[in-house]
């Protein structure tokens, strides 16, 4: 992670106290607390980038990482997780980047195509992700309390977020919502949210020591207000 942080030049040239400060505490201190592997860890951090909106650390990180233990189609699945819950007017920048890092490093696109949903499965294969994830009961009770005028909403998560996305390659169920958790974390407001997804990473076998090391490592790029909300939600869904 040290070798992550020597990419900031400009920082450490012209700002070599909070260089020295941040370099510390954010790649060395945290990771004391924190049973991530390498490749978790950076997911972790690159997913957070991406919802924070910062976009050249973003590229200085994801250019050493692919030197690391990174895979070119587990950045570009990242990239896709990322969608539907930041949105694509945040992820946009972040494809534009993505492209110009692969460009560089000599890789290969387009890519290897890694949908296993097409128009006519994409809904069915989502909400049995959904019914997995979340349990069906749950889910069933949200499709038939839904407002009238509102249900497209519960067809939108079924057939685009869950049978577009989760039903990909690339990365595993573990990793997926993980980097979920991160995303809607590092947003901030989106409590309830966040608690479905406290769930959904227990479902899928991301306990709560791995929850707390991920918070732990981008703490460092949202702040305390937003970590402590975070940690507070944990504790809560996992008693």
């Amino acid at each position: 992670m040290n070798e992550l942080f020597s990419n900031f030049e400009r920082i450490q040239k012209n700002d070599p106290e909070f260089h020295e400060i941040f370099k510390n505490f954010a790649y060395d201190e945290v990771f004391k607390y924190s049973n991530l592997s390498e490749k978790e860890s950076i997911l972790v951090t690159l997913a957070s980038l991406i919802a924070c909106q910062s976009p050249k650390a973003f590229k200085k990180i994801l250019l050493a990482s692919l030197d690391m233990d990174i895979t070119p189609e587990e950045v570009k699945e990242l990239l896709y997780q990322s969608v539907p819950y930041v949105g694509f007017g945040r992820a946009h920048n972040f494809f534009g980047v993505v492209i110009k890092v692969f460009e560089k490093n000599g890789i290969e696109m387009p890519m290897e195509k890694r949908a296993n949903a097409d128009s006519e499965d994409r809904y069915t294969k989502g909400r049995e992700i959904q019914d997995e994830y979340f349990g069906a009961d749950m889910i069933q009770a949200m499709n038939d309390n839904a407002p009238d005028g509102q249900k497209h909403f519960n067809r939108f998560l079924e057939g685009f977020c869950f049978g577009d996305f989760y039903t990909r390659d690339g990365l595993n169920d573990q990793q997926r919502e993980l980097i979920t958790f991160v995303f809607i974390a590092t947003l901030g407001g989106c409590e309830n949210q966040l608690r479905g997804h406290t769930q959904g990473n227990l479902a899928v076998g991301n306990d709560k020591e791995k929850l707390i090391s991920a918070i732990t490592v981008i703490l460092p790029y949202i702040g305390f207000p937003r970590t402590i909300n975070a940690l507070d939600i944990v504790n809560e869904i996992c008693e």
